[in-house]
């Protein structure tokens, strides 16, 4: 088949939006069909958001385009007969963030209620004209069904190469691997390590969404004369630093507020057998962490994670069980590329 994959993009930010769209289109052409990417620059900037998302529904794909798949909004917006979306999130500010501490850049006022229905009633209008819509987590699916009355079915992401990551020990250290901006609390786990009782140590990596989030860390290191326990490497680090960090640290850690699924960080530390400590409002990736089995949930504050890693470096058996648990999950769940491209080809 002819297949676009069409999604958005902030363009020189990497991260899971993007790496779902390039897996995507790797494996389907590793099964032979022939498959054109489309990254389409678009800025939430209030209030151009609209006149972007008009110029999506203008565009015309080839006519011998024999599917459609779209991922980021508001690429669901292209028109096509045969479109299938992999919805991985809203215009969040607009949807479950509005009202919140993160409602960013769209105001609470009359105009800003105006521009934020607009937008709903653009993506009511375009989810109608989909043949099928799938969701990367129960969290959007619930979400979809909330806010667009529209019911989805789960499919799960997999990693690219998850057998790329491997277990050498169960250190000293928790990681959080993960690109730092507000919305992933990194500043959460700098904190906690102010109430630890251990000597476990803390290692961040990630490339800053914006200079002020890495130097915002960096002070809040310095605030509380944590630079012999917190290292911050901010800036994208290889894959193979990257798995050998996992292979090496004691169990990772990954606490976003209301993230959209379980995050690829979660399912990197699972396969490196080792446990994640998230919090009960971190959204999807309570779908594959269960607390005391492959991970730790826990009350999103520093003396509650300090606490769990605390636990951890104290019963690094513990550790040991939990991450080789976590590393079951992954042959259990389904979470595979088979399934994912049979359901996006059927």
């Amino acid at each position: 088949m002819n297949i676009v994959i069409a999604s958005t993009i902030v363009p020189f930010i990497n991260g899971g939006g993007t790496f779902i769209v390039d897996w995507t289109a790797t494996r389907l052409k590793k099964l032979g069909h022939n498959v054109e990417v489309l990254k389409i620059p678009f800025s939430h900037c209030y209030p151009t958001a609209i006149k972007q998302m008009i110029a999506l529904e203008s565009l015309d794909l080839p006519k011998k385009t024999d599917l459609l798949i779209s991922i980021r909004t508001p690429s669901y917006l292209i028109n096509h007969p045969n479109h299938v979306c992999w919805f991985i999130h809203h215009y969040r500010v607009i949807y479950e963030l509005w009202g919140t501490k993160l409602q960013e850049g769209v105001p609470n006022t009359a105009n800003g209620l105006r521009y934020r229905q607009a937008i709903i009633d653009k993506d009511n209008e375009a989810f109608k004209k989909i043949k099928k819509i799938y969701t990367n987590s129960v969290e959007v699916k619930e979400r979809l069904e909330k806010y667009n009355n529209y019911e989805a079915e789960v499919l799960y992401p997999p990693l690219m190469d998850q057998e790329d990551f491997y277990c050498k020990e169960y250190g000293d250290f928790i990681y959080y691997a993960s690109r730092l901006t507000t919305i992933k609390r990194q500043y959460l786990a700098i904190e906690a390590m102010r109430f630890v009782k251990s000597k476990v140590k803390l290692i961040i990596s990630g490339f800053p969404d914006t200079p002020e989030a890495g130097l915002n860390l960096k002070e809040l290191i310095k605030k509380h004369n944590l630079s012999d326990r917190v290292t911050l490497i901010d800036k994208w680090i290889t894959k193979n630093e990257k798995i050998d960090f996992f292979s090496r640290c004691l169990a990772s850690i990954y606490i976003p507020y209301k993230e959209d699924s379980y995050g690829y960080p979660a399912l990197e530390s699972f396969a490196s057998s080792k446990a994640v400590i998230t919090c009960e409002d971190s959204g999807g990736t309570g779908e594959i962490i269960k607390d005391k089995e492959n991970g730790l949930i826990v009350k999103p504050n520093p003396k509650s994670l300090a606490k769990a890693f605390d636990q951890l470096y104290k019963n690094k058996e513990w550790a040991r069980a939990m991450g080789l648990q976590a590393n079951k999950t992954l042959l259990v769940s389904g979470i595979n590329w088979e399934n994912v491209l049979i359901k996006l080809t059927k």
